[in-house]
């Protein structure tokens, strides 16, 4: 078995992928390989391979019959895109330029193994870990 890709289940498209478009964009140059908004899905490929996609999570939820149930409670979060970086403190402000919220600032953390990481929220709500080893 292959894990292929992180797919994100946004609730707001059209904020998650222009979020993404701009960031991905700034960081690594590249632009969607795929972005489909009638079909609320969007994917960018890096070195040949899909980096990341995202899809609606009321689309999805239609697919596998969770409709119907709530799209949200309050919670501690349950996943979190983590992306390697060089300079985590030039990443950080590079991502919040496009709109992501610093949850916790750049910071040595040696004890997770990691040089520095930062902690941001997308505008669509994800939890995304910028890490340096």
């Amino acid at each position: 078995m292959d894990a292929l890709y992180p797919r994100l289940l946004v609730e707001d498209f059209a904020t998650a992928a222009d979020f993404w478009q701009a960031a991905l964009r700034d960081l690594l140059g590249i632009e969607p390989a795929r972005l489909i908004p009638q079909a609320r899905y969007a994917s960018w490929d890096f070195d040949g391979q899909t980096l990341l996609a995202l899809f609606s999570r009321t689309a999805i939820a239609e697919a596998v019959g969770t409709d119907g149930l709530p799209s949200a409670s309050a919670s501690q979060d349950t996943s979190m895109l983590a992306l390697r970086v060089t300079d985590v403190d030039h990443a950080t402000a590079r991502l919040g330029a496009h709109g992501a919220t610093v949850v916790a600032e750049p910071q040595a953390r040696p004890e997770w193994g990691l040089s520095r990481a930062a902690h941001l929220r997308a505008p669509d709500g994800t939890l995304i870990e910028l890490q340096s080893y």
